[in-house]
């Protein structure tokens, strides 16, 4: 269950993401935001580029310990996010209004904090049970 929420999450942040160069998300961030609409585009893109392949480097990682605290951090940025979205809904340079961007962030934000609450309830029993060697 845990890897099939992670797999979703990751699955909804790409779908978000997709979305959000339909919807010029660049324009609410710092850095990009007072760039002309095709060069902001594009560095919003490009900088995606590098958090990706960082992203498969880091949950793909042989040790462990850097994969569980890799798709932590992602899991838990899905639920900041989803914050963030809901606290500039109103803003006027924000365009996810329509049933699909407003599921894509949210699914992924519930998707992400359910895997962290199962990966966190795991760890935790593994601590108070661990296994016999």
């Amino acid at each position: 269950m845990r890897k099939t929420l992670w797999v979703l999450c990751v699955a909804l942040f790409a779908g978000h993401e997709l979305d959000a160069v339909a919807q010029s998300e660049w324009r609410l961030l710092y850095g990009l935001r007072h760039l002309e609409p095709m060069l902001g585009q594009e560095l919003f893109i490009a900088l995606h580029i590098p958090l990706v392949a960082g992203l498969i480097w880091l949950a793909g990682h042989p040790r462990p310990g850097v994969r569980r605290n890799s798709r932590r951090l992602l899991t838990g940025f899905a639920v900041v996010h989803a914050g963030l979205h809901f606290n500039l809904r109103e803003h006027p340079l924000c365009l996810f209004d329509s049933p699909l961007s407003q599921a894509l962030i949210f699914a992924c934000g519930g998707a992400g904090l359910l895997c962290l609450l199962l990966d966190l309830s795991r760890q935790r029993r593994q601590t108070a049970c661990p296994r016999p060697d």
